[in-house]
């Protein structure tokens, strides 16, 4: 079934005023129109629309937001979820436990981000200098400004 366009709720008379939001987007907000006389309360034809029941849209179904291990624990294989906003040392751990339980995160690609992690940790092991070339490059240095 296809879900018909709403249109685009918009405050009476606020295409005539800058102040209710011609050209700008953030001024462009609802207001239910009051009046004794008000077309548009009256819902009358040629005046725009007004918020009504009629213009919903289906509920999505409850994603559950992990925030810890212990919330990934509790749910079962192959169920929906959502990482809430945490931690990147939690994320990793989450990502991990949830990739072996054949858990789905929405808003996380596990196997890309895991991915990511051992491409970024292998930079960082080739950058590291070990502890013997650092004492050279610093009696290096000291010799250079010595002479």
């Amino acid at each position: 079934m296809e879900r018909k366009k709403q249109p685009k709720f918009l405050r009476r008379s606020s295409d005539r005023y800058s102040k209710l939001g011609i050209r700008r987007k953030k001024k462009q907000k609802w207001r239910k129109p009051t009046g004794r006389h008000n077309k548009m309360r009256e819902k009358r034809r040629g005046y725009r629309a007004v918020v009504s029941i009629g213009y919903g849209t289906g509920r999505k179904e409850n994603k559950i937001i992990i925030m810890n291990i212990k919330d990934l624990e509790k749910i079962k294989e192959n169920q929906k979820v959502i990482v809430g906003k945490i931690g990147r040392k939690n994320k990793i751990e989450i990502a991990k436990a949830a990739k072996e339980k054949k858990i789905r995160i929405e808003n996380l690609n596990i196997d890309k981000f895991l991915k990511n992690l051992e491409k970024k940790s292998d930079e960082n092991i080739s950058k590291r200098i070990t502890v013997e070339e650092a004492k050279k490059i610093t009696e290096k240095e000291k010799e250079n400004k010595k002479s």
